[in-house]
């Protein structure tokens, strides 16, 4: 478009004095519309390839569950339940960005599967923190044990944000159903206590103490129940999902329900908030992310904070039979976190601020 704008410009510009007078106002049409390409190129793309504005999907493949992780490296990493590339089984798939918006698929994060879970293909749901004092990566994650068939709750490191990780060698707690899946770890700032949330399959979303290597439970430490299902209200006879954030002295915990995967999907973004990372929480009446026509059942949450201090909501949503990630931004109001009309965006959207 732009060529053929410029062309233009020129065949104005080698016309006669009679052509000239007579076609100005038509050169002056190419020289706005060039002004307006230019300026709209750069709106999109500027230096160093990140971008201004982007419109749903941020990556255009099948990637439940997305847990995103601001790395010092000044890349966001997203986690992802197990996928498949080339026909080929991913366990725990990984994605790279500068924006939030232009994403890089990694491949496998978990190349090898754990010992006692080495025949099965069910990882789901991860995510990773960094441990900066030891200097490395820990991933938690869900997979089905080979001699059972509840979910159980794992553990990885890395001295790599991308991988690969190397599971411990145990499963970190186990369970009869999938009420022991969903794990997002979280560091209190106020307490210093390194914490585990996680929950789903009709049962509570819980809370834990890690110990200090963030590989196991701290000795003497117990499970807190924090919020439970309740088959009164919509979307909640099954909660997951859990996701901290903190800000304004305040504790969010996002949470998601209650059927993600059927063929009759219901599903959506809900939220509580308190004073303590362990409650109790106050829950806000309805879903702050629900379905459009466009995107059935959006949830499983992460959090993104932006250079200039914006929260952005990353989550997945079917596009047919694929969950694709998506992006929105959120905004405090009243107190409590809102995405704008309460359901995922369609048009083109303000990308979030690098920084740069």
């Amino acid at each position: 478009m732009a060529r053929i704008v410029a062309q233009q410009v020129t065949a104005q510009l080698t016309r006669g004095p009679d052509q000239q007078h007579a076609h100005r106002r038509n050169y002056r049409s190419c020289i706005v519309a060039l002004l307006a390409l230019a300026l709209s190129s750069c709106a999109l793309s500027p230096p160093g390839g990140e971008s201004r504005s982007y419109v749903n999907p941020v990556l255009e493949r099948d990637f439940p569950d997305p847990a995103v992780l601001r790395d010092p490296d000044g890349w966001f990493y997203a986690y992802a339940t197990q996928g498949l590339s080339g026909g080929k089984p991913i366990n725990i798939q990984v994605a790279r960005s500068r924006d939030l918006v232009s994403w890089e698929h990694l491949g496998d994060a978990l190349p090898r599967k754990p010992d006692w879970a080495a025949t099965k293909q069910d990882f789901w749901a991860p995510h990773v923190i960094h441990d900066s004092a030891r200097g490395r990566y820990v991933m938690y994650y869900s997979a089905e044990p080979d001699d059972a068939k509840g979910k159980c709750l794992a553990v990885a490191t890395s001295t790599s944000p991308s991988g690969p990780f190397a599971d411990q060698g145990a499963p970190l707690l186990c369970g009869d159903g999938i009420e022991n899946i969903d794990p997002m770890a979280f560091d209190d700032p106020r307490t210093g206590k390194r914490l585990l949330y996680w929950g789903s399959g009709r049962k509570p979303i819980r809370v834990r103490e890690l110990a200090p290597d963030r590989l196991g439970f701290r000795p003497g430490s117990a499970a807190v129940e924090l919020l439970y299902p309740d088959p009164q209200q919509r979307y909640r006879s099954l909660i997951e999902g859990a996701w901290i954030a903190f800000r304004d002295d305040t504790y969010y915990l996002f949470f998601s329900g209650d059927r993600c995967c059927t063929h009759e999907v219901r599903y959506a973004v809900m939220v509580a908030r308190a004073a303590t990372a362990f409650g109790p929480f106050e829950r806000l009446d309805g879903a702050i992310l629900e379905s459009n026509e466009s995107w059935p059942a959006p949830g499983h949450n992460s959090i993104a904070t932006d250079a200039a201090g914006n929260d952005w909501i990353v989550y997945h949503a079917f596009r047919g039979n694929a969950r694709v990630m998506m992006l929105d931004r959120i905004i405090y109001d009243g107190g409590w976190p809102r995405v704008a009309g309460g359901r995922p965006s369609t048009t083109r959207q303000a990308a979030p601020d690098t920084g740069r």
